[in-house]
């Protein structure tokens, strides 16, 4: 079965909505987990505007199932990771005025920066993965990095889903190939949604995590949270 992570970033823009501390971030990530989903994903932003970097500390507490925390490896960032110790790390290339992840990173021209970071991350026993476009030269460069993951950006196949479903999946199908033949593990994130996540899940050999945060909290508003999880792990069996 393919592991559900979900993302907690927009519990954490509608507590800091009101300057308090409801919803209780780190009660919806146990109450996630009791849904049944097997991770908690947070990605701090320099600005804090969504996750702050005390919440990485608190839900180090209480998350029993899989920690991630994303986000671009600027030195901040870094220090964070190292002193909370997650089970992953993923690093993504936003820029600090990013609304949200658009890209994935040129593994090639970042390298030897990608290569130092990861080999740290991994000294402290800590999981990396790297955010990258379903491009075969990207994902021979992150298995040249020392990277034990990919997190194949799916924004692209969500556009695309509608419209032709099989042309958009394509190019996903043959990264996910050669990540399996560069034993590299696979996850995957981005407007992935209770939609597309079956088709996508079905299509993807070797496929060992989604992070899906945006959509499942949107869908939840009418279905209810622990409703929602459940239809994710359901499309994920």
């Amino acid at each position: 079965m393919t592991k559900l992570s979900v993302n907690v970033n927009k519990i954490a823009t509608l507590r800091n909505s009101r300057g308090g501390n409801a919803p209780n971030l780190v009660k919806v990530a146990h109450d996630i987990e009791s849904f049944g989903a097997q991770g908690i994903t947070i990605h701090p932003r320099p600005d804090e505007r969504h996750i702050k970097y005390q919440d990485a500390h608190d839900l180090k507490e209480v998350v029993a199932t899989e920690f991630n925390i994303e986000g671009n490896p600027i030195q901040k960032f870094i220090d964070l990771v190292l002193e909370v110790k997650p089970t992953q790390v993923t690093l993504v290339p936003d820029a600090i005025d990013a609304i949200t992840s658009n890209s994935g990173w040129d593994t090639i021209e970042h390298r030897h920066f990608l290569r130092d970071v990861i080999a740290t991350f991994k000294e402290n026993k800590i999981r990396t993965s790297i955010f990258v476009d379903p491009n075969i030269k990207m994902i021979e460069g992150a298995a040249d990095t020392g990277t034990d993951r990919i997190e194949l950006y799916t924004e692209s196949f969500a556009k695309g889903f509608a419209q032709d479903n099989m042309a958009a999946i394509a190019p996903f199908i043959e990264a996910a190939e050669k990540a399996n033949e560069l034993h590299l593990g696979i996850n995957a994130g981005h407007d992935l949604s209770l939609e597309n996540i079956g088709y996508f899940k079905s299509k993807i050999p070797g496929l060992l995590e989604v992070s899906i945060g945006h959509a499942l909290i949107c869908e939840s508003l009418y279905f209810g949270l622990d409703n929602v999880v459940n239809m994710y792990l359901n499309k994920l069996k």
